[in-house]
């Protein structure tokens, strides 16, 4: 593993918390912990922040081995060591990478379609930010940020202002597209909550939801799909390569939104061939 993920150039410093790309407030507890417990021990990490550690085991590579088994138990991205006893092996210019390797147009079109990590996302009837008729398959060819929210959804809307920001920051890729759908509420309401009362000017997307108890999505053959089988919580956040495959699952808001550009541009520049 370690020959696999091992360090490009210089790391930060072990006590560094912050350093820890993607925790939130329990994984950086959950760091703070490791870096008191007994040697031997790992911490692994995953894209999503997901992380595990395991201590006082007979040997690094069992430390390892054991940490990292359970980190892949637990998530569909890939894990890797972000520390191994008192030294950071994490590699910085690897993370970005691990959405990959990414499906070559004939594996995409024989993928599945479903919503775990490697599937075709189904295809989504919507309008675009314009107001005309499109579907997901129409976005083949660029990266798209399949976002679900509400403008009655609380975590929702303490979210909206630092997704826009990050929007904003890769307007200038034309490869990657946010495309933000309501749950739950008809287009108007959702969209002058969000220019009147958050002050963003955001160029949303209408999921053909007509109102408050409106739970069903169309689809481009016709056929509905119910909001839960998309998104167990909102918000929830799909990440779906050139092909229309599924590169990553967030149930609930992100932490820190500009932690992901990398990883989309990696997408936008790797995947789709």
């Amino acid at each position: 593993m370690l020959g696999l993920f091992s360090p490009a150039h210089a790391v930060a410093p072990l006590e560094d918390v912050e350093a820890v790309p993607q925790l939130d407030a329990r994984g950086k507890a959950g760091y703070r912990a490791y870096l008191k417990a007994d040697s031997h021990k790992a911490f692994m990490i995953a894209p999503g922040g997901h992380w595990v550690w395991r201590a006082e085991m007979g040997s690094e590579e069992a430390a390892e081995d054991a940490a990292l088994n359970d980190c892949q138990e637990n998530t569909e991205q890939r894990c890797v060591p972000y520390a191994v006893n008192d030294r950071v092996v994490f590699n910085a210019k690897a993370w970005p990478q691990l959405w990959g390797p990414y499906l070559a147009k004939a594996q995409a079109d024989r993928a599945t379609v479903g919503l775990k990590r490697g599937m075709r996302f189904p295809d989504l009837a919507f309008k675009d930010p314009q107001g005309k008729p499109t579907t997901l398959k129409a976005l083949r060819g660029k990266v798209v940020v399949l976002h679900f929210w509400g403008s009655w959804c609380a975590p929702c809307l303490k979210e909206m202002p630092e997704l826009r920001k990050t929007a904003a920051m890769l307007e200038g890729d034309r490869d990657i597209v946010f495309t933000c759908l309501q749950m739950r509420e008809d287009f108007a309401t959702a969209k002058s909550f969000v220019k009147q009362h958050l002050k963003l000017d955001f160029a949303l997307s209408d999921s053909q939801v007509k109102g408050p108890g409106k739970s069903e999505l169309p689809l481009s053959d016709g056929s509905i799909l119910p909001d839960r089988q998309l998104a167990k919580v909102f918000p929830t956040t799909y990440v779906i390569d050139k092909h229309g495959i599924v590169l990553f699952l967030h149930n609930g808001p992100i932490e820190d939104w500009k932690e992901y550009i990398a990883f989309l541009r990696d997408a936008a520049a790797r995947s789709g061939r």
